[in-house]
């Protein structure tokens, strides 16, 4: 059925969001204070952003499936 297509493709979606989220909040917490060694903080927060981005717009395909579904159901019941 396609909306289980959509619906898992937004679960990927947000799997990978949260993982990217995950290893950008260990790189900001391993920041060092020695300028040579430090992390750019610009840069993480960018990834942060857009994280956070793709895991509410997977979120929004993810409740649309889930809308789809529903009003299909309604249909044949």
């Amino acid at each position: 059925m396609y909306t289980m297509d959509v619906m898992n493709a937004a679960l990927v979606g947000m799997q990978n969001a949260q993982s990217t989220l995950g290893r950008t909040a260990e790189r900001i917490a391993g920041a060092s204070p020695i300028p040579s060694d430090s992390v750019d903080l610009g840069t993480e927060m960018v990834a942060l952003l857009a994280a956070r981005n793709q895991y509410q717009a997977n979120a929004r395909v993810f409740q649309a499936g889930d809308k789809m579904q529903k009003k299909l159901l309604d249909i044949l019941v």
